[in-house]
């Protein structure tokens, strides 16, 4: 895989696991800075397009999901989640940082919390295709935050221009967390995004109304795009110094 796109330099060490992102919308909101801020990690500065942050929830299905020396298996590799991300950057790399990530993958939620500090909370949900649109519905177990909508492709395939917004929220290769109140950070490698602009019909969103984010209508992101997806290679968490 090239990785001249990439805006730094990847670990020499071995990647831990590779990975698909499938069928996935990209629903996006430009939202108050305040509302953001109090979700950030000291030591992370909240990155932004023409002084506008973002919030985006992406409904998508994981597949085949393994380490890097071992085979994939259909009933733990492959599941339905649905993240909610914002945009950060510590130093001079750009990554992201996930307010929530629910999955219907009890192994998952229980393995990447501990592993790599990712905020994992378990979900019923499936995320389905008929013929180029997206459905897609979750619930989450602990307190019933729901998303439920589906999405469909509008014009032509695109990748994202240098100094656009769509580079902005889709190059991203790195992923900041928390371990033990230390700042980590998560490498991943993957071809440039290749992706359409969206058309959404959201009927249910208590998802991302789940978090205070000053958001007026849940039911009609500021931007919607849609992608069918790469494979992924991730490293392991390393702490920032």
């Amino acid at each position: 895989m090239k990785t001249d796109h990439i805006p730094f330099q990847l670990p020499k060490r071995s990647f831990a696991l590779n990975q698909e992102w499938r069928h996935l919308s990209f629903l996006h909101w430009m939202v108050d800075e305040k509302y953001i801020l109090p979700y950030i990690p000291k030591g992370l500065e909240l990155d932004t397009f023409n002084n506008n942050a973002y919030i985006s929830t992406i409904p998508f299905l994981m597949k085949d999901v393994r380490p890097r020396f071992l085979p994939s298996l259909n009933f733990i590799s492959t599941f339905p989640e649905f993240n909610i991300r914002t945009y950060v950057k510590f130093k001079d790399k750009s990554g992201v940082f996930f307010l929530t990530l629910d999955a219907q993958s009890k192994i998952t939620c229980l393995f990447a919390p501990y592993a790599y500090g990712l905020p994992y909370r378990y979900a019923l949900g499936s995320v389905q295709t008929d013929n180029n649109t997206y459905l897609w519905n979750s619930k989450r177990i602990s307190d019933l935050a729901e998303l439920k909508g589906y999405c469909k492709p509008v014009g032509k395939y695109m990748t994202a221009s240098n100094g656009s917004l769509e580079e902005f929220l889709f190059e991203r290769y790195c992923l900041f967390t928390l371990i033990n109140d230390n700042l980590c950070i998560g490498y991943v490698a993957h071809k440039p995004w290749v992706y359409q602009k969206g058309e959404v019909h959201l009927e249910i969103n208590s998802f991302t109304g789940s978090y205070n984010l000053g958001i007026k209508n849940l039911l009609k992101p500021d931007l919607v795009h849609i992608s069918d997806g790469l494979k992924v290679k991730s490293w392991s968490i390393e702490t920032l110094k």
